[in-house]
């Protein structure tokens, strides 16, 4: 039993002995090395998808400002109307007058403030949670900052697109201030719905 049992276990005393002279010739500094290239990946890949959500945040913001502060909602050839004055071309220059004070339109002058005014608290709300959030925390406050102010560009969109007809001209088309208003909202609300779904990380 002596020598057969000397040659069963020869096989296995072969396999530890290639196993642990591996990992002699590795060193505990591979093994480092590797799993630093595993973390450096998982940062890159997190700091890509943070670039690119301020870039969104941003780009909502912008949009949302210009949009609220362009008198551009209806044009008419070289004349723009809404949201705060309504500017007609004359003699080379532009003559601006304080639109009308229709409830419909205060509203929608409302509703694009807010919206603004909350997509931009929202981003400062995610800065700051960016270095006190927790690990693995979510970032809900700002992504109820940003939901909203989605709606409220959507609130201030419809009742423009339902009022305005009854009072622009045939002629008259939508201008790009009120094109970007639309645009704002699905931009805006998704967002929303990524800081929902973010999850910090360090």
């Amino acid at each position: 039993m002596g020598p057969l049992a000397g040659v069963c276990g020869a096989p296995h005393t072969l396999v530890y002995t290639h196993t642990h002279t591996l990992r002699r010739a590795l060193g505990p500094t591979a093994v480092f090395k590797m799993k630093d290239k595993a973390d450096l990946a998982t940062n890159l890949k997190m700091l890509a998808i943070l670039v690119a959500t301020i870039v969104l945040h941003l780009t909502d913001l912008i949009i949302l400002f210009i949009s609220t502060c362009a008198n551009a909602w209806r044009t008419h050839g070289e004349s723009s109307y809404d949201l705060w004055y309504d500017c007609t071309q004359s003699n080379g220059g532009y003559r601006c007058l304080w639109t009308s004070d229709a409830d419909w339109l205060q509203a929608v002058q409302a509703l694009m403030v807010l919206a603004t005014i909350f997509c931009l608290l929202s981003f400062i709300i995610f800065l700051c949670q960016l270095f006190t959030l927790v690990k693995g925390g979510r970032f809900f406050f700002t992504a109820v900052f940003q939901v909203l102010a989605s709606l409220f560009v959507m609130s201030g969109a419809i009742i423009y697109t339902v009022m305005s007809p009854e009072w622009k001209k045939e002629s008259d088309v939508y201008g790009y201030a009120f094109v970007l208003a639309w645009l704002a909202f699905p931009l805006t609300l998704i967002s929303g719905i990524i800081y929902i779904v973010l999850r910090k990380k360090k």
